[in-house]
């Protein structure tokens, strides 16, 4: 329940950019200088698309951020590219985890009732917090329980964690401990494992 009031205390606005130039850029006068950078960042894809260079290495076969970011067709590199996710406030790296299907689950205490959403509040929650968050900090503890079935392609993991948000460097950071009971799946024993069932159960 703790983890859902940190991510309602930053869903209030929007404030940060998704591109990094148009943060750079926006405030700025629109000088000679700056169209002609502008210019050549827009086409520098354009001349260098055809461009071969036969001394570079071969194009890189699979996830080449798996090594800095996490492998996700493991169980462990799918946690650690969640952690990342979080860490890195970005969710061009959380949307890939989250699987069409999937549900968020925590118990309202007060009313006694469950209370889930679909992947849409997922995303849309998550990067309101990702957005208004000056830092966010996540640590996978101990796995409690982790079943994964014979075809290797549906796992049931329950594992503690410690999360701390900050929302500005002038307030104390917003904390949530407990654990997460996630259910994990895949097209096949060699696919990228994305989450279908996350049932918080922090501790109050």
């Amino acid at each position: 329940m703790l983890l859902i009031l940190i991510r309602a205390a930053v869903t209030f606005e929007k404030t940060r950019s998704e591109h990094l130039l148009i943060r750079l850029y926006e405030h700025l006068p629109m000088t000679p200088r700056r169209i002609y950078i502008c210019l050549c960042l827009f086409l520098l894809p354009v001349f260098t698309a055809g461009c071969n260079n036969p001394f570079a290495p071969g194009e890189l076969e699979g996830d080449p951020f798996a090594e800095l970011l996490g492998d996700p067709s493991t169980i462990e590199g799918f946690y650690t590219r969640f952690q990342k996710a979080y860490e890195l406030r970005d969710t061009s790296l959380y949307g890939p985890l989250i699987h069409p299907d999937f549900t968020f689950t925590y118990r309202d205490d007060e009313r006694n009732v469950d209370v889930t959403w679909g992947r849409s509040e997922e995303m849309n929650s998550t990067y309101n917090m990702f957005s208004q968050s000056y830092d966010i900090n996540v640590r996978w503890n101990n796995i409690t329980q982790e079943v994964i079935e014979e075809d290797q392609a549906e796992a049931q993991v329950i594992r503690r964690f410690n999360l701390s948000v900050v929302l500005s460097p002038s307030e104390p950071p917003l904390r949530s401990d407990g654990s997460a009971s996630f259910r994990l799946t895949r097209s096949d024993s060699t696919a990228d494992w994305r989450l279908v069932s996350w049932r918080d159960e922090s501790d109050i």
